[in-house]
């Protein structure tokens, strides 16, 4: 409980969670109090980026309903949080576009190699775990 709060306080600090509520905002999403310290934002009506859901700060959105961000996902998407405590905030959006990349070059999606996704737990994010294509048997 101390460090949802810890990380509440330091992601508005460090600006990330006022900007994933502007976002939500110019999205038409609507921000609710959520487990862990988040704010859920469900009805993101913009088309990008493509997932399910997104984290920035503390702010979870998702054009999906209330009652989609749960369990496994929500576990994910928390630990996406705590990761923009750990990149001091806003720097975390270049460098996830940075880690994306270079996991659509190293395995073909822009999840799999991704060293934010795989630390946040690729499957509870409801991503398939690939191999680098060096790895890859050959056909």
């Amino acid at each position: 409980m101390r460090w949802h709060r810890f990380r509440q306080v330091v992601n508005i600090v460090n600006l990330s969670t006022p900007v994933g509520l502007l976002i939500a905002l110019i999205g038409g999403a609507t921000p609710r109090k959520g487990e862990h310290g988040l704010i859920l934002a469900h009805g993101y009506r913009i088309p990008f980026p493509v997932a399910g859901a997104f984290t920035v700060g503390n702010v979870v959105l998702t054009k999906n309903r209330d009652g989609y961000l749960v369990g496994e996902l929500l576990a994910h998407e928390s630990r996406h949080a705590t990761q923009y405590v750990l990149c001091v905030g806003l720097p975390m959006l270049p460098l996830y576009v940075i880690a994306a990349a270079v996991s659509l070059v190293v395995c073909g999606d822009p999840a799999s190699c991704n060293v934010f996704e795989r630390l946040a737990g690729l499957e509870d994010g409801g991503y398939a775990r690939r191999h680098p294509w060096w790895r890859r048997p050959a056909r």
